[in-house]
Parts: C-alpha cells; sequence; structure tokens
C-alpha cells in the first residue's frame, strides 16, 4: 500500500509518501513541501496547491491519503486558511479516486510517540529515528506529513523501519 500523507497548509503544505510492505515495514519514498507565494490572493494560492498536489498524485500514484486535521490555533484567519487548504485537497484526493483517512494532531502524536501532548520536536525525533534521516533539514511540514503517513500506516500494525 502506498500512502500520501499531507501536512495541510495554504503556504506551506507538507506531503510525504510511505509505502506499507510485507509483515510490518515500512519504506519513506519520498517527501517535500509545496509552497505557494505570500503575496499572492488567498484564491491564487489555493489554486496553486491544487495544481502541486495534482502532480504529486500523478506522479506518486498513492493507493489512498491521510491528512491531517486543523489544529485550531491562537490565530483564527490562518486556522480558516488552512482548512480551505485542507478542503482543496480533499477534493483533489477524492477527484482522483482516492481513500480519505482524516487523523487529528493527538491522534497522530499518540500513535508516533505514545503521548497525545507531545510537541513538534518529539515527533520530528521519532518521525527521523523511524525513517533513520539523521539530521537531515527537513521543514516541520514534511515531518508533519512523514508523521500522518506513518500514523495511517500504524492503524493496521506498527511496521519496522525499512532495513
Amino acid at each position: 500500500m502506498l500512502i500520501l500523507g499531507i501536512d495541510p497548509g495554504y503556504h506551506r503544505c507538507g506531503f510525504a509518501v510511505v509505502k506499507r510492505l510485507d509483515g510490518n515495514r515500512a519504506e519513506l519514498k519520498g517527501s517535500g513541501t509545496i509552497v505557494t507565494r505570500p503575496k499572492e490572493p488567498l484564491a491564487v494560492r489555493l489554486h496553486a496547491l491544487a495544481i502541486d498536489l495534482d502532480k504529486v498524485i500523478a506522479e506518486w500514484k498513492p493507493d489512498c491519503v491521510a491528512v491531517e486535521e486543523v489544529y485550531f490555533a491562537k490565530n483564527a484567519k490562518t486556522a480558516i486558511g488552512v482548512a480551505q487548504a485542507r478542503g482543496v485537497i480533499l477534493e483533489h484526493s477524492a477527484g482522483a479516486g482516492l481513500g480519505v483517512a482524516e487523523y487529528s494532531p493527538t491522534t497522530v502524536k499518540s500513535q508516533l510517540t505514545g503521548n497525545g501532548q507531545a510537541d513538534k520536536n518529539q515527533v520530528a525525533f521519532m518521525v527521523k529515528r523511524w525513517f533513520k534521516l539523521g539530521d537531515s533539514k527537513r521543514l516541520d511540514d514534511e515531518l508533519d506529513a512523514i508523521a500522518v503517513a506513518l500514523c495511517h500506516c500504524m492503524q493496521a500494525g506498527i511496521p519496522e523501519v525499512m532495513k
């Protein structure tokens, strides 16, 4: 099973492709961040996100998509923009015929660290350890997307790192 994990955002949208292999193994196939231009109107940024997401789906041909739910932060304007980006992601994933699973940040944190209140550093540590990424420079959005994909993978049983 090839899982496309997504950490939604309208400025930076992290994505990761994790392959669930036979038994309890998983392999990180690729990851990255879709970045939109900050000075563009939101509608243009959402359109750019849609185009780039369609390219990711076409390139990787995932079997399903796992998306993190919106975390309502202090800034309501940001939360609304992220929710709109999530809508684009959900629609384009469904439009591509892919099943979509949604996970709360608490579920992702709990699945990877055993603590639903873990901070970003703890999640990043577990993702890097799981896939032996070392000190590779990756944006938080990309690491969060890897975490979401891995969380989805773990729903069917705890995978081991690909040797």
